[in-house]
């Protein structure tokens, strides 16, 4: 048995044993995200060159909620692993199923691809208004405003609230890198949460390789790309 075959048992029996109540959940969810960071790891790894190796990653979780469904249901959620090895950028992407334990192939859409430091164009650092929540908290005074006289007395701590949402989604947008490709038929390669270690990490072991080559350029970019 391999150690993608042991560690994908190992994640379905851990499933089995939250599902019958034998691993409460809060031990459930720890142990299922450390074996799916190692059944992830161990997937890139099946795909690297001789003597290659990985200097730095940078997993990120982007969750959607579709309208259609039942806002009482958990939302499934894509798994972005980014790998920085000594050749290439190596990107793992997945769609995770909270039912269904990771797998990490065609059941779950798990993709790999790759990208050589000679094909990145540049870094482009961008940021986003979060509109979302400037909306939400505007919703929010809105509603407290027009119903001041029936809520006397939580209708100031909705303002507040609602001003504290609006100055959050303003004041702290959405910041990503942009990493641009030389060839305009392929997207760009977004690397989300740069704040965290592990983001910072990943950029800067790419940044040294793009400067070893004479090709580093870094730029200041607007909301678009993605």
């Amino acid at each position: 048995m391999t150690e993608i075959d042991r560690l994908r048992e190992s994640l379905a029996a851990l499933h089995a044993g939250q599902a019958s109540g034998e691993i409460p959940r809060r031990v459930f969810e720890r142990q299922a995200a450390e074996r799916g960071l190692d059944l992830a790891r161990a997937v890139v790894r099946s795909t690297l060159q001789p003597g290659e190796q990985v200097v730095a990653e940078h997993h990120v979780v982007h969750a959607h909620l579709r309208l259609a469904e039942s806002v009482l249901r958990e939302p499934d959620q894509e798994v972005v692993s980014l790998f920085a090895t000594d050749r290439r950028l190596l990107r793992l992407t997945s769609r995770a199923m909270p039912e269904q334990p990771a797998t990490f192939d065609h059941r779950d859409r798990t993709e790999v691809s790759e990208l050589g430091y000679p094909q990145i164009a540049r870094l482009v650092r961008r940021r986003q208004i979060r509109w979302g929540e400037v909306a939400a908290g505007a919703v929010i005074v809105g509603v407290a405003l027009a119903l001041r006289d029936a809520l006397q007395v939580t209708g100031p701590l909705l303002i507040v609230l609602g001003v504290l949402g609006v100055l959050h989604g303003w004041l702290l947008p959405t910041r990503w890198v942009s990493i641009d490709v030389e060839d305009p038929t392929r997207p760009p390669w977004r690397v989300s949460a740069v704040g965290r270690r592990t983001g910072r990490q990943l950029l800067a072991a790419v940044r040294e390789h793009l400067a070893a080559m004479g090709t580093l350029q870094v730029v200041e970019g607007g909301a678009g790309g993605r």
